[in-house]
């Protein structure tokens, strides 16, 4: 399982680190010990839970572009790093269908670039991309997909996180499989489900959607109450991105493609997660919300959706930690640590210190 300890004084390099997701990651490595690169736009939200932790005084912040390749490699130049975690992207299904040509940039060319630095930058020994479950061709079948189906994303946000994992694998067969080179170089991508927890303020977000409603006041707009989705908090993906950057940086053996997300027991509809959200919510504030069913014709998503996490059992005695009712308390505790101006950054280390004394 994972050992932060590993990480004491490791050079590590996070794209993304701006985000709701790459917050979270950073903040575990900088409570480990090691010295964190991000390389990332500003923060995509604001509020944003980079910014309400303080995170750009814990580490390295760099601003830029990942379609920027020339930054991109002068970034990875002076960091040196050791391991490297990808998780830069525009993550949206409907800004996709909005912004295509920018959606494929980034994720696609963006993927590219991350790559051709890896390539060229002789420190790096694990390198992971962070996908998602949306990669699979997606046929509406109610058993969870497996590493091994057939990827082909929909929609333009999905699909183009299929070819990023066309093109890691690429790279990984072109220019990181010479044993006879000497370097040692483990890549792995990693597809995980639907992650909630605090400080996700993005827009077009299901709990990011409750949490402003509940603030305000008004009742919750459910676009698509009956989609199912593998639904997770996100220290088990952040939790599992680590786990696999530090057992294939000492055994190249364990690099591969895995799926992170919940049992099926965890595989909620949208209208199953907002009740939840709901009765969490009236148990801490004692304020009473609602939600309504609006569905509003928009682009095509996935009906049903679920992850085989079998693989990550069996290759490294992995199991989730957290039921999403337990994950749907902390954040609701999270977002009320925040209305009361609480250090969020201490909450996000108390938050993290009990996640990980379970693992």
């Amino acid at each position: 399982m994972l050992d932060l300890e590993f990480y004491r004084g490791k050079k590590i390099l996070v794209t993304g680190h701006t985000g709701f997701k790459g917050t979270w990651l950073c903040a575990a490595l900088v409570q480990a010990g090691a010295e964190v690169t991000g390389y990332a736009l500003e923060a995509p939200t604001s509020p944003s839970v980079f910014e309400l932790t303080s995170m750009e005084n814990r580490m390295r912040s760099v601003i830029g572009d990942i379609r920027d390749l020339p930054h991109l490699k002068a970034v990875f130049e002076e960091a040196r790093p050791q391991i490297v975690i990808h998780m830069a992207a525009q993550p949206l299904v409907r800004e996709s269908y909005r912004n295509p040509v920018y959606t494929y940039e980034t994720n696609v060319m963006g993927t590219v670039h991350v790559l051709e630095c890896v390539r060229t930058c002789e420190s790096v020994r694990s390198f992971v991309n962070v996908t998602t479950d949306k990669v699979y061709l997606n046929k509406e079948w109610e058993w969870g997909y497996r590493e091994n189906e057939e990827l082909n994303g929909f929609d333009p946000y999905s699909n183009s996180k299929s070819c990023s994992e066309l093109v890691t694998s690429c790279y990984k067969n072109s220019f990181f499989s010479d044993r006879d080179s000497g370097r040692v170089l483990a890549v792995s991508t990693v597809r995980a489900g639907n992650v909630i927890g605090g400080g996700d303020f993005a827009a077009d977000r299901i709990v990011p959607d409750c949490i402003r409603a509940a603030m305000e006041g008004r009742e919750i707009v459910v676009r698509s109450p009956y989609s199912v989705r593998p639904y997770q908090h996100v220290l088990e993906a952040v939790s599992v991105y680590l786990m696999i950057a530090q057992k294939q940086y000492d055994d190249v053996r364990y690099a591969g493609s895995y799926n992170v997300g919940p049992d099926d027991t965890d595989c909620y509809s949208t209208g199953e997660l907002v009740t939840l959200f709901c009765g969490k919510w009236k148990s801490l504030t004692g304020q009473e919300t609602i939600w309504k069913n609006v569905y509003d014709g928009g682009p095509h998503e996935a009906h049903f959706l679920k992850l085989d996490n079998a693989k990550l059992k069996k290759t490294f005695g992995w199991h989730p930690v957290w039921n999403v009712e337990h994950a749907m308390e902390k954040v609701a505790e999270w977002t009320v640590a925040y209305v009361e101006k609480r250090d969020m950054y201490a909450v996000m280390c108390e938050e993290m210190d009990a996640f990980i004394s379970l693992t």
